[in-house]
């Protein structure tokens, strides 16, 4: 019974340690960049909301990252007519799944939902969008080294290039793209810090106000302490 118990306890253990173990890069932090930020936004509006919508956030919250509603309305509000609406793209699920076989999913907490032991959603999407590669296999015509038989294509393709894997199972470049290695990482590094921000846009002001109170605790704690010894001095 005891061996049996253990064998129960371990399973999980060794379950994850018999998977593979998938290496992801570091993202560049870009959240006190509003520039890189909004960089990210049209990154986003241009080539990936023709399927995958913002639900849960709404145009008029870009104006958080600097922008001024009249700049939204004439460059990013392609799929609502007022800036207050939600983030969704113009097709409908169910058009969406005639014509894919599934509706590709809902973007807005893809950065949170992402996390794992491996590292956080921002390094899996980064990581993700710089792991593409040809496979005449697939019925897009695309691959992916972190997500294997992907059925998303690669919509950045013309800007990296078309990557193959070599007889080592390495990514190399056959045909370069617009954009030099170095620029196409500061791109998606943009785009991923945009989802970021998506998912949670007062991440910054929660970590300024836990800062805050923790503060506040301290001196609290200062003030307090000195009045707990004067209370109790004379207690035995």
């Amino acid at each position: 019974m005891k061996k049996l118990l253990t064998a129960l306890l371990l399973a999980p253990a060794l379950a994850l340690a018999s998977g593979a173990t998938l290496h992801l890069d570091k993202a560049p932090d870009v959240q006190g960049d509003k520039a890189a930020l909004q960089s990210g936004a049209k990154t986003f509006i241009n080539y990936c909301m023709n399927c995958h919508g913002l639900s849960y956030a709404r145009y008029n919250r870009l104006t958080e990252l600097g922008l001024s509603e009249q700049q939204v309305k004439d460059n990013l509000l392609f799929t609502a007519e007022k800036i207050g609406e939600p983030m969704r793209v113009a097709a409908r699920p169910a058009e969406q799944k005639q014509w894919f076989g599934a509706a590709p999913p809902d973007l807005s907490l893809i950065a949170r939902s992402r996390a794992s032991e491996a590292g956080s959603g921002a390094d899996w999407l980064y990581t993700y969008l710089r792991s593409f590669y040809r496979d005449d296999k697939r019925p897009t015509g695309w691959n992916n080294t972190v997500f294997e038989n992907v059925g998303m294509p690669h919509v950045l393709w013309e800007s990296q290039g078309q990557r193959i894997l070599n007889k080592d199972h390495k990514l190399e470049l056959a045909v370069p793209g617009t954009l030099s290695a170095a620029a196409y990482d500061k791109q998606v590094a943009e785009l991923v810090g945009f989802l970021v921000w998506v998912a949670e846009p007062g991440a910054a002001f929660r970590k300024q106000l836990g800062f805050g109170v923790l503060g506040f605790l301290v001196v609290l704690f200062a003030v307090a302490y000195p009045m707990k010894k004067a209370y109790w001095k004379d207690v035995r």
